[in-house]
């Protein structure tokens, strides 16, 4: 009796190490419907599940996919699900884990966006979405304060910081224009020496010269078809009477399709008033779909681009969500904008979740889950590119020293995502008292941020029905 009861110990210990379709999914799963707070405590429990019960890597490679996670686009947690899966069993185990990890957050984001629009008309809700914006600023700005202690370490970084944060909050300008400026920054800094900007020189001196000579040449064939050496047209291959001909011959078939099309007992009869109608009925019926179906391109378009960008983690993208969100298309007010904020954060998994929030807003269910694929996808796929290359994409100077400069900028970014949503959801001086207490209890406790959101936001409604 022990012997096989050992056996089947064994047994089931060799099955849980053993990766399959269905237990990635599973496993990312449980993750995702557990995975409050985000960032660095998602990433451990994937670390304590994937390496400590499963043994499915070692602490090394957790780690290398770790800094790959944090190298590319996207939440880290997200591109650490989809490594695993990339190397337990290729594109089909790195699909499975990351269905598995946004699944539950998604479901349920859904059916909060649902339950939104009536907790609006409930009384003293706005109280609880106004603690809870509070909590969530604290939480953004504490997050970059731990980011500059590691990342800011030379003043040309505190400079680059600086200056991405002004850049959004005083010019306006996109986290696409502030990310590049950053990255090329960085990789001037860090990658050229006096010899590559001489070969640089050389290079763009050379170039000049053949534009240059390029330039002469094609003002020489100008002046030459203008005094009538040569063809007549560029590269000779139509002549003049050639052309005159063509175009004389075209006319008499213009001419000819007028007189074909206004007689009506030719072949080409002018179609009946029925025809017409019932193309008419066609176009009216269609019309609704094609608006759908555009609205659904805009959406996925909006945030495929902004899941391309998405370098330091979902707290960056809250400008430009809100850019493309409120201001571009004014999808949303500034007030449901920091709503939505909030609610991504106090819901399992990624705080790129608001995503679904905004595109249920927009366009229903399928607007959500355009909107989801779409912020999501772009980190997926440069993900299992890279992860296929890993040492390749490690040891590229040019993606290293890119990634250098916009490092720094993120903390720019975090701060300016903090003032956005400061000042669409803190209205009273109650707000920023709540702010202020959050920040000191994830500074000197460091709990998980979910329940401080929360007991933020139950504070704020007790105080508003107790003051005001």
């Amino acid at each position: 009796m022990r012997a096989r009861v050992r056996y089947g110990q064994r047994e089931i210990k060799r099955i849980s190490h053993t990766a399959t379709l269905g237990g990635l999914f599973l496993s990312f799963l449980k993750i995702g419907l557990v995975g409050f707070g985000g960032g660095l405590a998602v990433i451990a429990q994937v670390r304590t599940l994937t390496v400590r019960q499963r043994g499915w890597l070692t602490d090394i490679e957790f780690a290398e996919g770790f800094a790959l996670a944090q190298s590319l686009p996207g939440t880290a947690a997200g591109n650490v699900a989809t490594y695993i899966g990339l190397k337990m069993r290729g594109w089909r185990g790195a699909s499975v884990a990351m269905a598995g990890f946004i699944l539950p957050s998604t479901v349920l984001m859904i059916g909060l966006a649902i339950l939104y629009r009536h907790l609006t008309y409930i009384p003293n809700t706005d109280r609880l979405f106004h603690g809870l914006n509070a909590a969530l600023v604290a939480l953004i700005v504490v997050t970059a304060w731990r980011m500059s202690k590691t990342t800011l370490k030379k003043q040309w970084q505190w400079v680059v910081g600086a200056l991405a944060c002004l850049a959004v909050v005083l010019i306006g300008a996109t986290v696409i224009e502030v990310v590049l400026a950053a990255g090329l920054i960085g990789i001037f800094i860090d990658s050229f020496a006096e010899k590559q900007i001489l070969k640089w020189r050389s290079e763009r001196s050379l170039s000049s010269r053949r534009r240059g000579r390029i330039v002469f040449r094609m003002i020489s064939e100008r002046r030459k078809r203008k005094a009538g050496e040569g063809a007549a047209f560029i590269g000779g291959y139509l002549t003049r009477a050639l052309a005159d001909e063509r175009v004389r011959q075209a006319a008499i078939q213009d001419q000819e399709a007028e007189i074909h099309e206004s007689d009506p007992d030719s072949n080409g009869a002018v179609p009946s008033s029925k025809t017409r109608l019932s193309s008419i009925a066609v176009l009216g019926l269609a019309m609704p779909v094609l608006a759908k179906l555009g609205l659904l391109i805009t959406i996925a378009t909006v945030f495929l681009r902004i899941g391309s960008i998405t370098f330091g983690g979902g707290f960056v993208m809250i400008p430009l969500i809100e850019s493309e969100a409120v201001h571009n298309h004014q999808w949303l007010t500034h007030q449901e904008f920091a709503d939505a904020t909030a609610l991504g954060q106090v819901t399992p998994g990624p705080v790129l979740i608001t995503a679904t929030f905004i595109g249920y807003r927009v366009a229903g269910t399928l607007g959500a889950l355009v909107a989801t694929i779409g912020i999501f996808l772009p980190s997926f796929l440069m993900t299992i590119a890279a992860g296929s290359s890993l040492r390749r994409f490690r040891d590229n100077q040019i993606v290293q020293s890119f990634l250098r400069g916009v490092t720094p900028a993120v903390v720019g970014l975090l701060i300016a995502a903090a003032w956005s949503i400061g000042r669409a959801g803190i209205h009273t001086s109650i707000g920023i008292s709540i702010a202020v207490a959050a920040a000191f209890v994830l500074i000197r406790f460091r709990p998980n941020p979910f329940w401080v959101i929360i007991s933020a936001g139950v504070l704020r409604f007790l105080l508003g029905l107790v003051l005001w």
